[in-house]
């Protein structure tokens, strides 16, 4: 009788102790490069808070969303724009009624931080082109990066886009395009100003008026097939007062109403 009591208890305390199957399972987050720095420190936050972790992957939004489309196993998509979430709406790959649009950012014009510029007026036909000098312009791929697509709408705007075309050197996502600049292997580059401000080798010269491209908004969702509460929770924790905290800090604006914790 005592030899069966002691099994039993063993046998409770070992399950008290094992972390539950939903913790175990944890969330695959696929997210835009410019998210890292803070995604990366939210992530820490919800894992200490649920016990649940957290696998990041991080890269353009356009690499993620195709990646997303041949399969990869994301089961929370965050972009850095619209276009490439609606992609992925359309192609039905996405959890109906998780979809949010979460953060908000700012385009910046930015120099190593050792260069002679200081401050830039980015107005109406502003001349980009003799800021660049005999060197280059870092952008991200203005085909698809969103950052790349944000930077092309705002010389067009300015009516500044036939100048600086040539002179692009474009990068397969914003943290290459930092890179860029933060090595001095460009004199000027077009960021986030999230990324600018995680680098210290580089400064901003300039800010592009927010009128002179569509708003920066990093929209979240689930990706079809990840229904499991893990999921959920953590869709739900990036939207809490906790979350919103961590990405103020690191220059992101919170675009929607904080849900308690």
């Amino acid at each position: 009788m005592r030899t069966r009591l002691v099994a039993i208890l063993v046998l409770l305390v070992t399950l008290a102790a094992a972390p539950s199957a939903a913790a175990q399972d944890g969330v695959t987050v696929f997210a835009a490069a410019s998210l890292r720095n803070a995604l990366d420190r939210v992530n820490a936050a919800f894992s200490r808070t649920t016990g649940i972790r957290v696998t990041a992957s991080y890269a353009a939004s356009s690499a993620l969303a195709k990646q997303i489309v041949q399969g990869a196993p994301a089961e929370v998509y965050v972009s850095a724009n619209l276009k490439w979430m609606d992609f992925l709406e359309q192609e039905k790959l996405l959890v109906p009624g998780s979809r949010i649009d979460l953060l908000g950012n700012t385009l910046v014009l930015i120099a190593p931080q050792t260069s002679g510029y200081d401050k830039v007026d980015i107005r109406q036909g502003f001349n980009i082109a003799m800021l660049a000098g005999d060197g280059r312009i870092a952008v991200s791929d203005t085909r698809s990066v969103p950052a790349g697509l944000y930077a092309k709408a705002a010389l067009q705007s300015l009516g500044v886009w036939r100048a600086a075309e040539p002179k692009l050197a474009q990068a397969e996502n914003v943290r290459a395009t930092l890179a860029y600049v933060a090595r001095g292997e460009t004199p000027i580059g077009i960021v986030y100003f999230t990324d600018a401000k995680v680098e210290p080798k580089v400064k901003i010269i300039g800010t592009f008026p927010p009128g002179s491209h569509p708003p920066i908004i990093y929209p979240a969702a689930a990706v079809a097939g990840s229904r499991h509460p893990n999921v959920t929770r953590y869709l739900h924790f990036l939207q809490t007062p906790a979350a919103r905290t961590i990405f103020e800090r690191f220059g992101f604006r919170f675009l929607t109403p904080p849900k308690a914790s």
